[in-house]
């Protein structure tokens, strides 16, 4: 995003206004905007109150854009909370740098080796991880981490990782906490599982001290945060006076739940004070991941796939129409909230309901397309477990199923009214392919269905021909007809 059209070529940057800054005592893989609305914000406010040295060093992975709207206004950028009443405008000052890995990974190492770095945080997205989504196991083959297993300098997330955490065990110093912030199942676990693979492969010794040593807290997160819009830097700066390329908008609303397990040698200093700032510290995190990644993450997928073939741009537009509202909250009702256990003293009738006006708010436009990307990566957390938890109790999920079919409509790459689809997701080529293959919607379902890296065969087998009768409904029907029959 450079310099809007619409906005006088003279507009001053966004400045920093406080010149006291902290030393960096973390460093943040993935820097989107999700992390800068969500995380960071938690973290300067946990400074704020607390003190400590826990400035944030940002790592785009790939792109240089992050670092290019953000250099020229000292690394600050204005957060835009948009509730359903009006909007609150906070200016966010804890980046200290941002670092680009594929124009200089010596720099993104050397930041992850210095001592005063205690934890790296990630938000890679899914696909980000390098591993085959279903068995949860670091993806060998894959081409970045074939090269970052030959190379001393990485293009992978897990590749950094372990060569940083590498340098720190040659230079004597503890490893990091590695605090994902993605939406996974067992998060830090899963992290985890696929650093000691890399490590293994690198030197077994380097795994049994990072096994030993570090420590992989699983979280939960959840703050819904729309991509910003041209319209949106534009907008903001006709309110405010100053051009800011980089903002955030997000949903009042925010939950951090986290292990509070972070490496012992830092003592009291191994982590911000994060519970003073309402993040919530507990000992196992498995029954808030399931209850965000079901609830909120499962239907928002299935409304983004059934609701785009729909023809509806936003979430928001989405569960407006009835039929919609409807299919959402018997999906939970039916499916979902049967599927797991509760956390301890949460009403999650009382969670979906307070989702569901979530998703109604008009100020949060979050597009559907936007959370349609990379549905490879995120059906099996975000539906197939439950769906996978539901055949094992004997529970039917047609619900579910019928989300399925959408997607494998939607990954065809056109529309039920013959409209092309701009799809985009790492097996993308691979997945219209598949499609394409199929005859039949029965062979197309088996087609997309046998792709290991999403669907285990026992699932897929499970659930062949109720999401091919789906498939053939959407496609003879229409979704609103389907979501109807429902009921």
């Amino acid at each position: 995003m450079s310099m809007e059209a619409g906005l006088p070529a003279d507009l001053p940057r966004l400045k920093r206004q406080n010149p006291n800054m902290s030393k960096a005592g973390i460093v943040h893989l993935g820097l989107g905007a999700f992390f800068r609305a969500f995380g960071a914000i938690y973290i300067e406010e946990a400074e704020a109150l607390s003190g400590g040295d826990w400035g944030i060093i940002g790592v785009s992975l790939q792109s240089p854009r992050m670092r290019d709207q953000l250099a020229p206004q000292d690394f600050v950028y204005t957060a835009q909370e948009l509730g359903p009443e009006g909007e609150t405008l906070r200016q966010v000052e804890i980046l200290r740098d941002v670092l680009v890995a594929r124009e200089d990974p010596s720099a993104v190492l050397e930041a992850m080796a210095n001592p005063d770095i205690r934890i790296v945080t990630l938000t890679v997205t899914e696909k980000g991880y390098c591993h085959d989504p279903a068995s949860g196991r670091l993806n060998l083959d894959h081409p970045d981490i074939r090269h970052d297993l030959s190379e001393d300098l990485p293009l992978s997330a897990p590749g950094f990782l372990v060569r940083a955490l590498q340098r720190r065990r040659d230079a004597g110093l503890p490893p990091f906490t590695v605090l994902t912030c993605d939406n996974l199942p067992e998060n830090g676990r899963l992290v985890r599982g696929l650093v000691l693979d890399f490590a293994r492969a690198v030197d077994p010794a380097l795994a049994e001290w990072i096994e030993a040593e570090g420590r992989f807290p699983s979280t939960m997160v959840d703050r819904i945060v729309p991509a910003t819009k041209p319209e949106d830097v534009e907008a903001l700066a006709e309110k405010t006076g100053n051009l800011d390329e980089a903002p955030v908008l997000h949903e009042p609303f925010r939950q951090w739940v986290i292990e509070d397990d972070f490496v012992t040698a830092y003592g009291d200093n191994a982590r911000p004070d994060l519970g003073k700032v309402g993040v919530e510290l507990v000992k196992d995190v498995t029954a808030y991941e399931h209850m965000k990644l079901r609830m909120l993450n499962g239907t928002h997928s299935s409304l983004a796939y059934l609701g785009y073939l729909a023809g509806h741009e936003t979430i928001a537009d989405t569960v407006a129409d009835s039929v919609f509202a409807d299919y959402v909250k018997a999906l939970w009702k039916r499916e979902i909230i049967p599927s797991f256990s509760a956390p301890d003293g949460v009403d999650l009738n009382a969670y979906a309901d307070a989702l569901f006006q979530r998703y109604s708010n008009p100020a949060i436009r979050h597009r559907t397309w936007q959370i349609a990307m990379d549905g490879s990566q995120k059906l099996p957390q975000r539906i197939l477990g439950t769906l996978r938890d539901n055949l094992a109790a004997g529970r039917h999920c047609p619900s579910l199923e019928t989300a399925i079919a959408a997607w494998m409509i939607y990954v065809s790459g056109t529309d039920l009214a013959g409209a092309p689809i701009d799809v985009r997701d790492p097996l993308a080529d691979e997945l219209r392919s598949l499609s394409a293959s199929g005859a039949t919607p029965g062979e197309k379902v088996a087609a997309l269905l046998s792709v290991e890296q999403i669907f285990e065969p026992e699932l897929a087998k499970a659930i062949r021909l109720d999401v091919e009768a789906a498939y053939i409904v959407l496609q003879a029907d229409g979704v609103r007809t389907v979501l109807e029959d429902l009921g």
